[in-house]
């Protein structure tokens, strides 16, 4: 597993890509569920977190 210090607006890495072809995702909301949206088209996906958990291969980019 991957450490666990995502937060607000950092860029992550999923371990399946976005149908637009797209990896990166920033995280726009955190809760019982996070809200990522996709750095290629700016979908946002509602993911509940464990889920998000389990499907986190890599932060990217921490927020600024």
């Amino acid at each position: 597993m991957v450490d666990q210090n995502y937060d607000l607006n950092d860029i992550v890495e999923m371990k399946k890509p976005h149908p637009c072809g797209a990896n990166e995702w920033k995280i726009i909301r955190m809760g019982m569920d996070i809200r990522i949206k996709c750095q290629g088209c700016n979908h946002s996906v509602l993911v509940p977190r464990k889920k998000f958990e389990k499907k986190l291969k890599k932060i990217i980019q921490k927020a600024s």
